[in-house]
């Protein structure tokens, strides 16, 4: 198949009207434009021009390749123009996948502004649980939280993910508050089947908590209702209930222990090389928003109801 270099100097001799004008505009030699020509014409099987010692003649099948070519070598400026364009702004579809109840409360209602300032840009949003394949969805970044695991993807931290164990005021007037992670074998902890061991880290260091629930359910905004109504004890995220912890619906307990610091909110994406404009900024977007501390923690350092001592902070 001719190289399309070799099309680029055929033009350009036809163009010039002659092969050392053309050299000169590509800064080549004459013998290399001559020789390209010659490779040209060969893996074509055909002869493009006739040379003569004042001037060069496109044939008659050097007339309809030229045509041809030019259109060509237009849409190849064409098609790195617009590869140019989108590496410098931010344009297209941008898929992006998060968690559901965090999607729910901390992007969409952020979204209007985003957008508002990527005019050409359009954004697909999937609320999933689950970490999704991103390479194998299709997707650009994804937000997720957890500490995440060696792989090819990359991943930016956005801000720290505070957790606590918490609980009702209702649920502790019936049951006692615990003092020991030893007394929450005695009380009823509630937790999504997806995280049924709590990492944290407390004065001995890192603990993992295996936790039998006593609610089987998939979705963690079903486990956040059924703390809040007072069914048990959670380990929740202060992105999730931390206007439940400032007003006293929930009360933090054991606060000693916290959630790992490995835990944390990132964005996920394929590559860091040739990083698309628009994923460069949703991404930029999130940092500014959530970090360094995130809007959610702010005046988070209440003490816990009368009673209960659980003091957050």
């Amino acid at each position: 198949m001719p190289d399309l270099m070799d099309m680029e100097v055929f033009s350009r001799v036809v163009t010039s009207g002659s092969m050392s004008a053309a050299a000169r505009e590509l800064t080549l030699s004459p013998a290399v434009v001559s020789k390209r020509i010659q490779r040209l014409e060969s893996a074509l099987g055909c002869r493009l021009l006739q040379r003569t010692t004042r001037k060069i003649a496109l044939t008659e099948a050097g007339e309809g390749y030229y045509e041809r070519v030019v259109a060509i070598l237009a849409s190849v400026e064409e098609a790195n123009d617009f590869v140019a364009r989108r590496n410098v702004t931010a344009q297209g579809t941008l898929k992006v996948s998060a968690p559901t109840s965090f999607g729910r409360m901390h992007l969409a209602p952020h979204l209007t502004r985003f957008l508002a300032a990527h005019p050409h840009l359009r954004l697909n949003l999937d609320l999933d649980d689950a970490f999704v394949d991103l390479v194998g969805g299709g997707y650009d970044v994804a937000v997720r939280i957890g500490e995440l695991e060696d792989s090819s993807l990359v991943a930016r931290r956005l801000c720290a993910n505070r957790r606590y164990i918490c609980a009702a005021p209702s649920y502790l007037d019936q049951h006692g508050v615990p003092k020991t992670l030893g007394d929450l074998s005695r009380h009823a902890c509630i937790t999504p089947t997806t995280q049924d061991t709590w990492y944290l880290e407390g004065p001995d260091g890192a603990v993992d908590l295996r936790i039998s629930s006593t609610l089987q359910t998939n979705s963690s905004e079903v486990v956040r209702e059924a703390v809040i109504s007072g069914m048990g004890i959670a380990l929740r995220s202060t992105w999730d209930i931390g206007e439940e912890l400032k007003t006293g619906r929930l009360v933090a307990l054991l606060p000693q222990y916290r959630t790992s610091r490995r835990i944390a909110i990132h964005a996920v994406y394929p590559s860091r090389r040739f990083l698309p404009a628009k994923v460069r900024a949703f991404v930029d977007f999130l940092s500014g928003l959530f970090g360094p501390e995130p809007y959610w923690d702010a005046g988070l350092d209440p003490v816990g109801p009368a009673g209960y001592g659980a003091k957050i902070g």
